[in-house]
């Protein structure tokens, strides 16, 4: 909330820390328009938090007695009084209205530059930080007196730290000569996985190239199938489908052929296609902005991956996709709220997320300050109080030293009010079944001499011990190893040599199994965006028979303390994969290349009995599926 300012104004936020060491650059004469978005407080956010507890916490009497949207409208949103008093103030201010968010959540402005830094007080300075330029305030963020307790945050106006990355392994290895613009919102680049590869784990061993650790080790998987993640996970066992329930995923932009992709990608592995209906795909607005900033199509292969691996997992359950405006923090928050308003979706899937710290000229300084936490917590609640849960990826730079420079778990995967999914190494035998399940965290190795020699750290399930959030309720009783917000709560399959294997349309700029051009083409593929959608599709599959869980935290650790609704993710199995690859990531034309992927070498984040910082309290098994559904 806003606190005290002289002159009548009150400050919302202070201007981002990292700016006070940054250089800042002289803008262009001409700087485009600024957008911003001022986010309203719910009313009594103590009774919100405290309903949201209730109903999530099992033992409660209130447990599971969820509001519908209007009666969250009536006892929280904020008033028409709010909202217009904030809409007069913007206008006065010199600021147009371009509208108001879902269930009043904010009210989105924009203006020329000057215009925005006067009504804000801001000053807007320009920067360029690890290669990104963009706009932050230089001082801080202040709001009339008169509006100050309506007003828990202003988003839009720091476009360098508050954007988001999808977490999904990013050595995909698509040719740079590709003619396809990853700034485009036509079909992305092409990629081929190369062979050999196995149908299942250790269906082929690499015994030409030199042992491993004394052992020689399988061929990566080619990409398990949804058949494959359903029998390992129990849920083919319970027959749930997640019939009757709706999946929300919300990323960046939409892809355009997703439906199709969709369908050719279920009925060439043994599964139905969307029903007419089954899969809707909408974008907020309908005109997306920051294409170039955000990676454009690059967004595609995430939400291909998210809505093939829910679909997957619930087969006959709904998916409800919502492509944000941008990847920036005020665009996917705006999405959220809509998933939230329309009440439509019982499970949110999200598969992105930022660093909450940035080292500039050596200084650790947060990204993350207390009104966007606000901002977020808003709609988490109301989802919340709903029965709406809220699923992130906990992303893939394992503790995010070797990424950012600091330890730290991945925002918003380290709020309190969302579910934090993080990775494992998946095993899948011939028959279907788990054959081992180890944490995903990734040591390169290349042949040298003909031997293997390590090229370092690659990537890892985000995890680790947040100093921004305390120890939530539900984790009191469960030793994380630290006094605040462990993360993350569960797990499932991430590792990109035990991936799922996805179908897209791309661009193949060279002969390849898939043709020439425009094509159809699948590829494997992993990360924590992997396994949030899995569990996502997973806990419909629960709700089929239960109804809404909402925020399932408090039930998760319920249920693992002691017991086998989960897997115990311990150090097991192989020490890794032999992964091939094409060296232009098309054809063999200039040759193959093998790499060692080991398992379980997540950064300083570690697997182990009970929770841990790689895979939480674990993964789920039958048993989960069958206990958290009350049955």
């Amino acid at each position: 909330m806003a606190s005290p300012q002289a002159s009548g104004r009150h400050q919302v936020s202070r201007a981002p820390a990292w700016t006070a060491h940054a250089r800042s650059q002289r803008s262009a004469a001409a700087a485009p328009a600024s957008h911003a978005k001022i986010w309203l407080a719910p009313r009594d956010r103590s009774g919100l938090e405290q309903l949201a507890r209730a109903v999530s916490d099992p033992t409660s009497a209130a447990y599971g007695h969820h509001l519908s949207s209007a009666q969250y409208r009536a006892r929280f949103a904020p008033t028409a009084g709010t909202v217009s008093a904030v809409t007069a103030w913007a206008r006065s201010a010199g600021l147009r209205v371009d509208g108001v968010g879902s269930d009043d959540h904010f009210v989105a402005v924009s203006g020329s530059r000057s215009a925005v830094s006067s009504a804000f007080t801001a000053n807007l300075g320009t920067f360029t930080l690890d290669g990104h330029t963009g706009t932050a305030p230089t001082s801080a963020v202040t709001v009339p007196d008169s509006i100050a307790g309506q007003v828990l945050a202003v988003t839009g106006l720091d476009t360098v730290t508050h954007w988001a990355t999808p977490a999904q392994s990013r050595d995909r290895g698509t040719p740079s000569t590709s003619t396809a613009s990853p700034s485009d919102l036509g079909p992305p680049p092409g990629f081929v996985n190369a062979t050999p590869c196995s149908a299942y784990y250790g269906e082929k061993v690499d015994r030409r190239d030199p042992a491993f650790q004394g052992k020689h080790l399988p061929y990566s998987v080619c990409g398990y199938v949804p058949s494959q993640f359903r029998s390992a996970y129990g849920v083919t066992a319970t027959q749930r489908t997640g019939r009757g329930e709706t999946v929300a995923i919300i990323d960046a932009f939409a892809a355009p052929t997703i439906e199709q992709d969709a369908n050719t990608y279920a009925t060439r592995h043994g599964d139905n296609a969307f029903r007419r209906g089954q899969l809707t795909q909408s974008n907020d607005p309908a005109d997306p902005t920051r294409v170039e900033d955000c990676g454009g199509n690059g967004w595609f292969g995430e939400e291909t991956l998210d809505v093939e691996a829910v679909h997957g997992m619930a087969p006959n359950a709904g998916v409800a996709y919502y492509g944000a405006a941008s990847c920036y923090d005020d665009d996917l928050l705006a999405s959220l709220a809509r998933v939230v308003h329309d009440n439509k979706a019982s499970v949110i899937s999200n598969s992105w997320g930022e660093p909450t710290y940035v080292v500039v000229d050596g200084v650790k300084t947060p990204t993350i300050d207390d009104a966007l936490v606000q901002a977020y917590e808003s709609v988490f609640l109301q989802g919340a109080v709903q029965g709406i849960g809220t699923y992130f990826s906990s992303g893939d730079d394992g503790d995010e030293l070797a990424n950012a420079g600091v330890l730290s778990p991945d925002w918003p995967a380290a709020d309190p009010y969302v579910t934090a999914v993080g990775g494992t190494a998946l095993a899948v035998d011939s028959r279907g079944r788990r054959q081992f399940e180890t944490g995903w965290g990734t040591e390169k190795y290349t042949l040298v001499d003909n031997a293997w020699s390590s090229v370092g750290y690659l990537y890892g399930a985000g995890g680790g011990c947040s100093d921004l959030f305390a120890k939530p309720f539900y984790q009191r009783a469960t030793r994380t190893g630290c006094d605040m917000r462990g993360v993350p709560d569960v797990a499932m399959d991430a590792d990109p040599t035990t991936g799922m294997l996805v179908g897209e349309t791309q661009v193949f700029d060279a002969h390849t199994k898939f043709g020439t051009g425009t094509q159809y083409g699948e590829y494997r593929i992993g990360g924590t965006s992997l396994a949030a959608p899995l569990f996502a599709g997973l806990q419909a599959d629960v709700q089929q028979t239960r109804g809404r869980i909402g925020f399932a935290n408090p039930l998760v650790y319920r249920l693992g303390r002691g017991g086998d609704a989960f897997h115990d993710v311990r150090p097991e199995g192989d020490a890794g994969n032999i992964r091939v690859d094409f060296v232009n990531g098309l054809n063999g034309d200039d040759g193959k290349v093998s790499t060692v992927r080991t398992f379980d070498q997540d950064s300083s984040l570690t697997t182990g009995r009970g929770w841990d910082d790689v895979t939480g309290v674990g993964s789920p098994t039958a048993n989960y599926v069958i206990a958290a559904s009350g049955r």
